[in-house]
């Protein structure tokens, strides 16, 4: 296995929530920088969309965006042009008060699940298609990123001040089997400083391994199906903060990945190309 980094984007804000949509356009969001970005393969880019500190985001099948917004503990809805549409969610769900909505992602069936990002009691939320709202988990120390496994049964959550990434069966949408599990223990900095460790966003490949930003670390890890560390890679992003799959061939991934350098900035957006 080998690889190549690409810088894309150098930019004055700190990058999160990469996304591509229906038409091939990639997105990042700057949080405090207030833009939601479009970028083109020749790394120029334009500024789709505007709100108070986007941060993951995720494209309906309609082209629609929804995006986490945790200065205003709310997920803006934006049409396929960038315009705010309103909101899907706002400070709170299932009667729980919302502080700061982290990242999310939509099953098959357009049923939401996004993460509540503090401190020891972190939560995952569900907002069904038919409206219905549930807390799926609780008591995580700032839960983080999440994925979906394909068949749609596991959902995976960085747990970010643990160091680790957790794993929830569903028996249904928004239905946990259980309390979370511990599905892997990640490496950790020298420092022995938490804010040098915290797993961020999170992917999901076709074999099933678990893809996760590792802020902090100036790396993704790669996971196993069976939660076992299998390898590395430097972004050349000291606080690497999130990434999603442009292709995910067996002899070839490409991935578009978000961090930067500090917060509130610099950030930069690199491509990262894995060969096996």
């Amino acid at each position: 296995m080998n690889y190549t980094v690409e810088k894309l984007l150098d930019l004055p804000f700190y990058t999160e929530g990469p996304a591509v949509d229906r038409d091939g356009n990639w997105y990042v969001t700057t949080l405090t920088g207030g833009e939601i970005i479009r970028l083109d393969k020749a790394g120029d880019y334009t500024v789709w969309g505007k709100t108070a500190c986007p941060n993951g985001q995720v494209v309906l099948p309609t082209g629609d965006h929804w995006v986490c917004d945790p200065k205003q503990a709310d997920i803006s809805q934006f049409d396929s042009d960038g315009a705010l549409k309103g909101s899907v969610i706002q400070k709170v769900c299932a009667r729980v008060d919302v502080q700061s909505p982290n990242d999310l992602v939509i099953d098959s069936r357009q049923n939401l699940y996004f993460t509540d990002s503090i401190r020891t009691d972190g939560k995952v939320f569900f907002v069904g298609a038919d409206g219905t709202e549930r807390v799926v988990a609780d008591s995580i120390d700032y839960a983080n990123g999440l994925v979906l496994s394909a068949d749609e049964t596991k959902l995976y959550v960085a747990e970010s001040y643990q160091n680790r990434v957790l794993v929830i069966e569903l028996t249904e949408p928004g239905i946990p089997k259980s309390p979370a599990t511990v599905f892997a223990d990640l490496p950790a900095h020298p420092s022995g400083n938490p804010i040098d460790n915290l797993p961020d966003g999170l992917a999901l490949d076709q074999q099933s391994r678990v893809w996760v930003a590792h802020y902090g670390m100036q790396a993704i890890q790669v996971v196993s199906s069976r939660g076992e560390w299998l390898f590395s890679l430097d972004t050349t992003l000291p606080l690497t903060s999130n990434l999603c799959f442009l292709e995910d061939q067996p002899e070839r991934q490409t991935l578009l990945v978000t961090g930067g350098f500090g917060e509130p900035g610099p950030g930069g957006v690199v491509l990262i190309t894995v060969y096996f």
